[in-house]
Parts: structure tokens; C-alpha cells; sequence
């Protein structure tokens, strides 16, 4: 029996350390698809091409650690 590996994904912690008021609204919308909803609020996302982008995107407004 072959044995299954399991690839363990690295995760990033994503806060919004700075206020949506001001921004664009797809720049509003990118962080309001990463979930975030207010200052300090932190969640956390597997690391791929698609949230990297997001947060490319708004990188000013947020702060990213490897978890």
C-alpha cells in the first residue's frame, strides 16, 4: 500500500493595521475578500498565488507573518 504524504501548506496571519476609509473601492473590496473588517481584526489564509496577490494589492494597509 502506498502510503499518502501529506503536504503541509504554509499559512500566512494577515492584519489590517490601517483604515479602508480613503481607499478605492476594489482596494475596499480586496480587503473586504481577505476578511477582514476592521482595524486590528487578523485572519488567516494558506499561502498561494491567489491571496499573495491580494495582498500585493493593498500591502500598505496590512501587515503579513508566516505562520
Amino acid at each position: 500500500m502506498a502510503t499518502a504524504r501529506r503536504r503541509r501548506v504554509a499559512k500566512l496571519k494577515v492584519t489590517l493595521v490601517k483604515s479602508i476609509i480613503g481607499l478605492s473601492p476594489k482596494q475596499e473590496a480586496t480587503v473586504r475578500a481577505l476578511g477582514l473588517r476592521r482595524i486590528r481584526h487578523t485572519v488567516e489564509h494558506d499561502d498561494s498565488p491567489t491571496i499573495q496577490g491580494m495582498i500585493k494589492a493593498v500591502t500598505f494597509a496590512l501587515k503579513v507573518e508566516a505562520v
